[in-house]
């Protein structure tokens, strides 16, 4: 993480549309400083186009000002009823709001805001880290306004409130998502008393809209490791209220002496497995990852004991497919070509792995082919994320009967 000084800011912070704010603001006399993600992202040097502006007045009156000094290259948008403004600039986005107090009625997140000041506005943010201000205004250029030690949390990558984390969550729900998504995306952790106050306040979730936890969570899914923010949304019972059809995997049963492995534990190993070979850069490889995390689901239903062979799981893939399409309904995720691949992959990841296991002949690998069709490639990186024995001997026979079938299936497309 970079240290920077009020003389690195004034530098960082020296292009032609941060000039321009800070000459805006001091012809309006109006305090203004850049807030959030984009103080934060400066400190650990990531790469962030969106700019927030927060002016201690009126944040319209300050955007219209702003667009009139860039000139007709600007496009400034106005939402009067959120009492905030956007100017577009040069493949830029600078978002102007009136610094605000809030107060919430416990039976919904829409605040009831009224003017404030800069502390009033830094106290209403979610994280400390998102918290910090950096002015804009001529004589104090570059001037760090960090009242929560944001920075002390940046360095030793924590994520915590401000305020009273139960208050925090309970005001705005949502923002227990995002306290998982931050620490999923930026591989922090979650600071004790936040993360108990997420356990506390889980029931709040229920007043959010599914649109607004699936946007969260699709986040979470397309981080480096999602299995992280998994573990926190299960851990904090979370999960639980989203997606109680993965949580029911945590389960081990012992019978005889004979115990069969926790699917939770593994699904999150093969979800893993998969992100390192699947960037989930676009949608497609998103939906690989909601494959990933759901293939198993059926197992719980499927689960029978057998005296001879122990523990069975037969036909769980087919039934953890039936299941999808009401968990996508649900969840509000897209019930398009992008379900039905899920679908698709949930229902077929045992069929490599069955042809690999008996011999590899021409017509089975046929079959799985015109099956599968286009995401055959997909199914196979699913199957070999599937593997996640700690029997070398048996990961070794695994994967080199699954080179047999990637043979077979080179053979039967080049006679095809």
């Amino acid at each position: 993480m970079k240290h920077l000084s009020q003389q690195d800011f004034k530098q960082l912070l020296s292009g032609k549309i941060f000039q321009n704010i800070g000459l805006t603001a001091d012809e309006l006399g109006m305090e203004c400083y850049v807030v959030g993600g984009y103080v934060r992202d400066l400190f650990l040097e990531r790469p962030s186009k969106d700019i927030d502006v927060v002016v201690v007045g009126s944040g319209i009156e300050m955007a219209e000002a702003f667009a009139k000094r860039l000139g007709k290259s600007a496009h400034l948008s106005v939402y009067r009823n959120f009492g905030t403004a956007q100017v577009h600039w040069k493949g830029q986005e600078v978002e102007f709001v009136g610094a605000r107090r809030e107060s919430y009625d416990r039976g919904s997140r829409k605040p009831v805001v009224e003017d404030g000041t800069l502390e009033d506005d830094q106290n209403r943010r979610d994280f400390t880290i998102n918290a910090m201000a950096v002015c804009l205004n001529e004589e104090r250029y570059g001037e760090l306004v960090d009242p929560f030690d944001g920075v002390r949390d940046l360095e030793e990558r924590v994520i915590s409130t401000p305020l009273d984390p139960d208050i925090t969550f309970s005001d705005d729900p949502l923002r227990m998502m995002r306290c998982v998504r931050f620490a999923t995306q930026l591989g922090f952790v979650i600071e004790q008393e936040t993360f108990d106050a997420l356990r506390r306040n889980a029931d709040r979730l229920k007043i959010i809209s599914q649109e607004r936890i699936i946007d969260e969570l699709n986040k979470i899914m397309a981080a480096p490791y999602p299995s992280r923010g998994l573990l926190d949304l299960y851990s904090t019972d979370l999960l639980d209220i989203i997606l109680p059809e993965v949580t029911a995997l945590d389960v081990v049963e012992t019978r005889g002496g004979r115990a069969h492995k926790n699917n939770f534990h593994h699904t999150m190993e093969v979800l893993d497995n998969l992100s390192h070979e699947a960037i989930a850069t676009d949608d497609h490889k998103l939906f690989l990852r909601w494959a990933a995390l759901l293939h198993d689901i059926g197992k719980p239903k499927s689960k029978r004991w057998d005296n001879t062979l122990g523990w069975t799981f037969h036909n769980h893939n087919y039934l953890g497919e039936k299941m999808i399409k009401g968990i996508f309904r649900r969840l509000k995720l897209p019930m398009d070509e992008r379900m039905k691949y899920v679908e698709k992959l949930v229902g077929m990841h045992m069929r490599p792995q069955a042809i690999a296991d008996e011999e590899v002949t021409d017509s089975a690998v046929r079959r799985l082919l015109f099956d599968a069709g286009n995401d055959i490639d997909d199914l196979m990186l699913l199957c070999n994320a599937d593997i996640t024995s700690k029997n070398p001997v048996k990961v070794a026979r695994i994967k080199q009967n699954f080179e047999l079938v990637k043979e077979k299936m080179v053979e039967v497309e080049a006679k095809d």
